[in-house]
């Protein structure tokens, strides 16, 4: 599916609903990082990532390595592409880039939601030749078997047939414990069977993360 095809991979702000300017002075605020900073590490995202910064694990492992974090709550493939094409990526070389997105594509299917990730990591390997990519897959949603959830599987099957095609990219499925063998998510590990604590996600020694980051 060509990107003129997939709905997934157009870039597009979000709209401003509130009347805030919330979601533009947050890119913007990106941007002039970008301006000041030499990362060697750039997570970007949605809420997934946005919440990373907010643990002690952010400052011990990845703050040394001098993180970006542009992660946005709600973002689509849509938005990240947009973002990412309007200055989230000037002046900036970053060594690794770790991209997790797409668990917000509602409206698409999981061969449009795969299709729009694959654009974002087509278009880093564009700007960023050098650089290493590791996609994080979609996690699994709902306490009970669901179609959301069937729909994120499908997500992470695609991309991890595709990505291999595109160049040095790396995808990691942190989602598989998480469901049990009837079928359920516990509270204990997701507690709003979204969001799974950061401590899970980087369980490994700081050494150990910090390798396979570098």
């Amino acid at each position: 599916m060509s990107a003129e095809e997939n709905p997934a991979a157009e870039p597009a702000p979000v709209i401003d609903v509130q009347g805030d300017g919330r979601w533009m002075s947050q890119h913007n605020r990106f941007v002039q990082e970008c301006k000041d900073a030499e990362p060697d590490v750039l997570f970007v995202g949605d809420s997934m990532v946005q919440l990373m910064q907010q643990y002690e694990v952010w400052r011990e492992l990845f703050s040394p390595l001098h993180a970006l974090n542009f992660g946005v709550g709600g973002d689509t493939t849509c938005n990240v592409l947009w973002r990412l094409q309007n200055g989230e990526l000037d002046n900036i070389r970053p060594r690794v880039v770790v991209l997790w997105v797409g668990t917000n594509n509602h409206e698409h299917t999981a061969d449009q939601v795969a299709g729009g990730i694959l654009a974002i990591v087509q278009l880093l390997l564009s700007r960023l030749p050098k650089c290493k990519i590791i996609v994080l897959g979609l996690l699994p949603r709902g306490e009970f078997p669901n179609p959301l959830r069937e729909k994120n599987a499908a997500v992470n099957n695609l991309l991890r047939t595709s990505l291999p095609q595109l160049g040095p990219v790396q995808l990691i499925d942190v989602g598989g414990g998480f469901v049990h063998s009837d079928g359920t998510i516990s509270s204990r590990d997701m507690f709003d069977f979204l969001y799974m604590s950061l401590l899970q996600l980087l369980e490994e020694t700081p050494q150990e993360r910090r390798a396979s980051l570098v």
